[in-house]
């Protein structure tokens, strides 16, 4: 990645916690880059693997998914819905030989808005490393 280009992550944050904590973070000013577009949802669980793999394919240079630590989700079991999808998405893009750390998975609460920015930062480092996405290769058969 160019030094002036930055990574490009869609968030899907959970309304409840992680979104709360990007909110926290902005009125806290605690800097972190502006790579994330965050997406407010209801649930990390109400996040289907089309979305992320739409993002992916339509140029996002990583996915971070964002939702309540377990056990303390607002619906019960999403949170646990969400690891799950990520785990199965991650072991399908594993075996197609496609690169699976473009996909996180992060439990950030309401009060957690320090984590959320060194999260933000340490996924748009990585990601600066690896370099841009090239999963648009895959339209190219």
């Amino acid at each position: 990645m160019s030094e002036n280009k930055e990574p490009k992550i869609v968030g899907f944050l959970c309304k409840w916690c992680t979104s709360a904590a990007a909110d926290l973070a902005g009125t806290s000013r605690t800097q972190y880059p502006a790579s994330i577009r965050p997406i407010k949802v209801m649930c990390s669980g109400s996040v289907d693997m089309s979305y992320i793999l739409r993002a992916l394919l339509m140029g996002a240079d990583g996915v971070l998914v964002g939702g309540c630590h377990p056990a303390d989700c607002h619906y019960i079991s999403g949170n646990y819905k969400a690891r799950r999808r990520i785990a199965i998405l991650k072991n399908i893009f594993e075996t197609l030989g496609l690169d699976s750390e473009r996909i996180e998975l992060k439990w950030i609460s309401a009060s957690e808005g320090t984590k959320f920015a060194r999260t933000v930062e340490a996924f748009t480092n990585k990601l600066a490393e690896k370099g841009p996405n090239d999963f648009e290769k895959l339209w190219n058969i």
